[in-house]
């Protein structure tokens, strides 16, 4: 039976129990059926086809009026938006952001600050204090030397004031490698303010021997991270990434936060054949420009050299040439006491001649052990030797090994040239390699060492005549390439001399990175960076702390001004007894000179400085004027005033007065 039929014994039987309800308008009364004809079933299936047709128009309507509406909207406002079949067929990641608004909507991002405390316009004292929404981190710990109107003073840190306010903000330090530096200041900050330290394997070791120094080590929380890992530090997540230097396990950071990811190189060249086998994770610093780098600090000391910066393999075959001829004489190299490969390859060199290698400079004893200890130097067994045993060793079996290679007055290299050193005399069978480039400033100082060596006899050989030593920094081709694959919005030049900083700037210039989006800073500034902007926005304090001996800070500005002046024109001591209820001079005064004139040969002048203290005594008693303060300063003008009229100098001048 067809669906019609089924359909029309349903309703018949409905109606028969339903007797007293009013039949449906669209139900009509059926006679008994007979056996259906072939023309019936002809006729029901005509009816159907019809029903099916009217179903179809019935459906086919909403379609036809949503065709209309569309028709009807406005050209202008259909050629705004984007068309049907782009709308129809979303990307994966416009359906992904899209539900990624509907299910939480997100978050505003706050501005990244950046505050440089040292690093900048210098070369040294390293440290830069980044700070997200109340949360800070700090990037290397380091110290600078002194520059040469700094008499007296051992080491410059920088000044911690501001980290000291700041301290329970600060939820770290992370240290890109073991150079001073990078880490010298580490043990003076952890004093004030001990926060937790990251580094990696060899970095640490060689913090820890700091730290034991200064006695700290037990309270120190100190932890080793490995390249391509990520420790999270409040708001910011910091990852690893190795790079190439002239110390091994040297990283640069991927600093990311909800305001966007930093890229700090830390110091670095791209070294393809390196000693230790790691090249730079160049493909890590590729993929992080692909997601997207918001700012990005490098590396500015060579950007004044065109080209790469060789690898430090080519070294290894200099030395080899050059110990071959040294032929019987003792050779001395002096290098960097952290440059650990340089370190590797001369005793690999070393161990071929036949030679035995002792090492002098504590710093490099220290660092040498802590690379052995560690895995990260090779010493074939019987090769060193204690500093005390070489003379138990001919020269032609010896090869020594110091720190130096910058002219540092009390480093081992210096006390041998001006013969100083306790265990080691420079002679004509010496043959000296200094296997280092001055660091600027320092080409006076190292210039003197090596005419005190050349006076004594030695043989000295420097950068300038062979391929005794590379940079551990790259050069402008490697700038240019570490920007081009990083591709940062915006881009602050660090470490480095101002022309340094202003060399590297210009290059990322040319490199596409607009002017607007490059930032030259100085130590104090406080920069502010988001993706609407880079701008400096105040500043911090960030001077210098002297430290002289065991003190530290206890050296300043009025304490080197008295310095330069003892320096440059000596002193003048004036020494009286006054009685001490009446006040009256009762023995003196006597004078005293010192690095001012000689004086054997000055009686007359000391004479007269001495009438001249006198007369001035006693006219102040004369006006009955007691108080020592005002007579000393007197005394103090009127012998600065004789001693420019007959020597055109100042000399300090400094009365003493005794109780009698």
């Amino acid at each position: 039976m067809n669906e019609n039929s089924s359909n029309s014994t349903k309703t018949k039987n409905n109606s028969s129990k339903n007797k007293n309800k009013s039949k449906p308008f669209f139900v009509k009364k059926k006679k008994p059926q007979a056996k259906k004809t072939l023309e019936s079933k002809v006729i029901d299936a005509k009816g159907a086809v019809n029903d099916l047709k009217l179903y179809e128009k019935i459906e086919a309507e909403p379609k036809k009026k949503q065709e209309k509406k569309q028709n009807a909207q406005p050209q202008k406002k259909a050629q705004t938006k984007k068309t049907a079949e782009t709308k129809s067929v979303p990307s994966k990641k416009q359906s992904s952001q899209s539900k990624k608004q509907t299910e939480k909507p997100q978050k505003k991002a706050k501005p990244i600050k950046v505050a440089f405390l040292g690093g900048l316009g210098e070369v040294g004292k390293n440290i830069t204090l980044f700070e997200y929404d109340g949360d800070m981190i700090l990037i290397d710990c380091g110290l600078a030397f002194p520059d040469e109107d700094m008499p007296g003073v051992d080491i410059v840190i920088p000044d911690f004031s501001h980290l000291e306010k700041n301290f329970d903000k600060i939820k770290g330090i992370c240290i890109t490698h073991g150079h001073e530096d990078h880490i010298g200041a580490l043990a003076y900050l952890l004093k004030k303010v001990n926060v937790p330290v990251y580094s990696t394997r060899l970095t640490n070791g060689i913090i820890e021997g700091k730290l034991r120094e200064h006695n700290i080590l037990d309270i120190a929380e100190l932890n080793v991270v490995s390249p391509g890992k990520t420790v999270t530090l409040g708001k910011f997540r910091v990852e690893f990434i190795h790079v190439n230097h002239s110390i091994p396990d040297a990283v640069g950071f991927a600093i990311m936060c909800d305001g966007g990811t930093i890229v700090h190189t830390g110091d670095f060249k791209i070294d393809s054949t390196p000693i230790d086998g790691g090249m730079i994770d160049i493909a890590r610093f590729a993929e992080l420009g692909k997601q997207g780098v918001l700012c990005m600090m490098a590396d500015s000391t060579n950007a004044e050299r065109q080209g790469y910066t060789e690898s430090e393999s080519k070294v290894g075959a200099s030395f080899e040439m050059l110990f071959a001829k040294a032929e019987s004489r003792r050779i001395i190299v002096a290098t960097f006491a952290s440059n650990i490969h340089r370190v590797q390859q001369i005793i690999n060199v070393a161990a071929k001649s036949g030679r035995k290698v002792a090492l002098s400079g504590r710093s490099l004893e220290n660092v040498v052990a802590v690379a052995s200890e560690l895995g990260y130097l090779n010493v074939p067994e019987g090769i060193l030797i204690k500093l005390d045993m070489i003379k138990q060793f001919t020269d032609s079996e010896l090869v020594l090994i110091t720190t130096g290679s910058q002219g540092e007055p009390m480093s081992a290299l210096t006390r041998m040239a001006m013969r100083d050193h306790r265990k080691v005399s420079i002679t004509p069978n010496d043959y000296v390699i200094i296997s280092a480039t001055p660091i600027p400033g320092n080409e006076k100082t190292v210039s003197r060492v090596v005419n005190e060596l050349m006076k004594l006899g030695a043989d000295v050989v420097y950068e300038k005549m062979y391929d005794v030593h590379v940079s551990g920094h790259a050069c402008r081709e490697e700038l240019k390439l570490m920007l081009g694959i990083v591709k940062p919005k915006y881009f602050m030049p660090v470490h480095g001399e101002q022309k340094h900083l202003l060399k590297h700037a210009e290059l990322a210039e040319a490199m596409g990175i607009a002017s607007d989006n490059i930032i030259l800073a100085e130590n104090g500034a406080l920069i502010e960076v988001c993706e609407k902007h880079i701008k400096r926005i105040g500043s911090v304090p960030a001077g210098q702390t002297l430290i002289d001996g065991s003190g530290v800070g206890d050296v300043g500005s009025v304490v080197l001004r008295d310095r330069k002046h003892l320096a440059e024109d000596g002193i003048i001591v004036v020494v009286a007894c006054m009685d001490a209820v009446t006040g009256e001079l009762t023995s003196g005064p006597d004078v005293v000179s010192r690095g001012f004139v000689f004086v054997k040969e000055s009686t007359d002048l000391l004479d007269e400085a001495q009438k001249t203290a006198y007369e001035t005594i006693m006219k102040c008693h004369d006006r009955n004027i007691y108080d020592w303060g005002a007579i000393k300063s007197r005394v103090r003008d009127d012998i600065s005033r004789l001693m420019y009229e007959r020597t055109k100098r100042y000399p300090m001048v400094l009365p003493i007065f005794m109780e009698n």
